[in-house]
């Protein structure tokens, strides 16, 4: 994946109720909070919740990390 825009990620955020950051993760975005993934397609990320993978916890749940 070519990286996104600096400038894009640094206001990305995950859609859940806490609207975590997020960090690039190879082809995702991936939840700084609750480790939610969200696919990045041809370079757009595509950051609904119903289409994200949950993380461990599931979606908005706080890892403490």
């Amino acid at each position: 994946m070519s990286e996104l825009d600096a400038r894009l990620l640094a206001i990305l955020a995950c859609p859940c109720d806490h609207h975590a950051p997020v960090r690039e993760d190879g082809d995702a975005l991936v939840c700084t909070r609750c480790r939610t993934t969200f696919e990045v397609r041809d370079g757009i990320p595509v950051m609904l919740l119903d289409e994200a993978t949950p993380g461990p916890a599931g979606i908005g749940a706080d890892l403490g990390d």
